[in-house]
């Protein structure tokens, strides 16, 4: 068995936001250790540079210094020397993200993929990590899915600082860890312990309304994959999931791991204590909490090749995601109606409320989700203000995509099979024992050949037209048999810009130009500042609203604006109010 790789992590400057790290390699390459920190953490496709926030890095070996070398962004390499080789680093962490690291005097998180450096040749070998508590900082506790080194001296015990063990690089980056002093609930999933963890500003939660709910939400996806046996999938790798979130006064988010997940929420949006009723805001975030839990199963068991392993110094490529992210979009919503966490009158809204965003995209009808996939390092996690008119999410067409797959099979089965079956197999097949043996993805063709076997329907017309093309999703055909009506109508009823806006300061700016939009024809672009319409000063949306309620649509209007500091002016004809918005009801 290869010598454990040791890792001692300090919060040593709240104040400042850094961590010190230790890194021990017991047998370095004789020809120089390389060492390397990702370049970006799976589940968020984008080159992240997490290296830039090295601050200092120094190596000494037998009681002498040892040279390093930065040889790219993202790898150093240290001299031949004989071990152990100790690097000592400091990481800026004021990243207050899922995806990063953050520390201050309340508390600290990180991912592995901003910390821990990777030991080139030693991936496979265990990984001992030392939490060491801040200095001067009393009652902090731990809250983490991975183990603690049973067996080894120093291990810790559950919540505590100490010893915690990692079977290699790819499991120690994979579970986040929390340090400070939460409000904490937990809870058990057809027997699997599940933790809760709020950290941030957050008085009167009511935790017992949210771990209930989540309980039945985990529940209700554990049966799906394991029918059977109830099994939790987590309990390859740890023997609890951790919920971590991070409560802000605005925003939303989440980043899935293997047995845990980082969430943010909006402190409006959670329940607090003698609250009734639910609202959208909390929907949502039983959604996110639905939607991250998914991807237990869907993308950290269930992977594309391409992620079998990851390549984490540079992009991994997959026309994929609109299986793993859409699908598990099409599946969060569904399992909170199906665990009775939200009622059918409100799972229609949300389902609405997808269809309706991706109609309003016309990017939709020039690149596909099979595209929108493959790209999503370069377009969809770079977006501007020609994004809506070129591009596609894989989330929500994909989600779309996966409804009308669902819809297809039942249809063409007779009702006998769903997509549910597809899950299964790809479960049983590609995630049930991919952290115990050799890891296999499923490859890049393969999903028409495992839906029929799973189903006995072929999908292979359906998956070329709506995955591969960009044609709509026949929604309405294939919900009326099951009696959900499908309608659109307009969110406003007057004449329309086409464009969309943001506040600026005190003024009003087009963030978007539809193409082939009234603007769009009328000479106006994104970025424009709105000065006024017809001689009447615009300086908000709900000011622009009043004033295109006085006409008809046809009419021809003099729009002033500001590009850069130039005053322009244009005459725009206004368009009819697009009927883009979705109303599902059932009959």
């Amino acid at each position: 068995m290869d010598k454990p790789v040791i890792y001692r992590l300090e919060p040593y400057d709240p104040a400042g936001h850094r961590y010190r790290v230790t890194l021990t390699v017991p047998e370095p390459d004789s020809a120089g250790q390389r060492l390397a920190l990702p370049a970006w953490i799976p589940g968020s496709y984008l080159i992240r540079d997490f290296s830039r926030q090295i601050e200092t890095l120094h190596a000494r070996a037998g009681g002498r210094a040892v040279a390093v070398t930065k040889i790219d962004n993202h790898t150093w390499q240290a001299a031949p020397c004989e071990g152990p080789l100790q690097v000592e680093y400091t990481v800026y962490a004021w990243d207050l993200s899922v995806r990063g690291a953050h520390l201050d005097e309340t508390h600290g998180f990180f991912n592995g993929t901003s910390v821990f450096l990777r030991v080139a040749g030693r991936e496979s070998a265990p990984c001992l990590l030392d939490l060491e508590p801040p200095r001067g900082i009393d009652g902090w506790k731990v809250y983490t899915s991975l183990p603690e080194a049973r067996g080894y001296a120093g291990a810790a015990r559950r919540h505590g600082f100490g010893r915690y063990l990692a079977p290699d690089y790819d499991a120690l980056i994979d579970h986040p860890v929390e340090m400070g002093t939460p409000q904490v609930a937990r809870f058990t999933a057809h027997g699997a312990e599940h933790e809760l963890v709020f950290t941030g500003v957050a008085p009167r939660l009511d935790l017992a309304r949210i771990a209930d709910d989540a309980r039945r939400i985990c529940e209700a996806q554990i049966a799906l994959f394991e029918p059977r046996s109830k099994r939790a999938p987590f309990l390859d790798s740890s023997d609890r999931y951790v919920f971590m979130t991070m409560v802000v006064g605005d925003g939303y988010g989440g980043l899935e791991h293997r047995a845990s997940t980082a969430l943010m929420a909006s402190r409006k949006d959670l329940p607090v204590q003698g609250q009734q009723g639910q609202g959208d805001g909390y929907r949502g975030f039983l959604g996110l909490l639905s939607h991250e839990y998914f991807h237990t199963w869907n993308v950290k068991r269930i992977k594309p090749a391409a992620f079998a392993p990851y390549s984490l110094q540079q992009p991994a490529l997959t026309r994929l995601l609109w299986v793993f992210e859409g699908f598990t979009s099409y599946y969060d919503d569904l399992m909170l109606l199906r665990s009775g966490t939200v009622s059918l009158a409100d799972y229609l809204r949300l389902l609405a409320k997808t269809i309706t965003s991706v109609a309003r995209t016309p990017g939709r009808h020039k690149q596909s989700v099979a595209e929108s996939s493959f790209d999503a390092w370069t377009r969809y996690y770079k977006q501007d203000e020609n994004s809506p008119n070129a591009l596609v999410s894989y989330y929500t067409k994909g989600a779309l995509v996966a409804l009308g797959l669902d819809l297809t099979i039942r249809r063409e089965s007779g009702g006998a099979a769903s997509l549910d079956d597809v899950m299964r197999l790809l479960w049983r097949r590609y995630g049930r024992d991919f952290y115990r043996g050799k890891p296999v993805g499923v490859p890049e063709d393969a999903l028409p050949a495992l839906v029929r076997e799973a189903t006995g329907v072929d999908v292979r017309r359906f998956v070329a037209r709506y995955a591969y093309g960009t044609a709509d999703v026949p929604l309405a055909e294939l919900l009326a048999p099951h009696g959900i009506g499908l309608q659109w109508k307009a969110s406003l009823n007057i004449p329309s810009l086409d464009v969309r806006t943001r506040k600026q300061a005190d003024s009003l700016v087009l963030a978007t130009v539809l193409e082939g939009g009234a603007a769009h024809k009328g000479g106006l672009a994104a970025g424009d500042t709105l000065v006024a319409i017809d001689g009447l000063r615009v300086d908000d949306s709900a000011g622009l609203e009043q004033l295109l309620a006085q006409y008809r649509p046809g009419d021809r209007v003099t729009v002033h604006v500001f590009r850069r500091d130039e005053l322009r002016a244009f005459t725009v004809r206004l368009a009819p109010p697009a009927a883009l918005d979705c109303v599902l009801t059932a009959k």
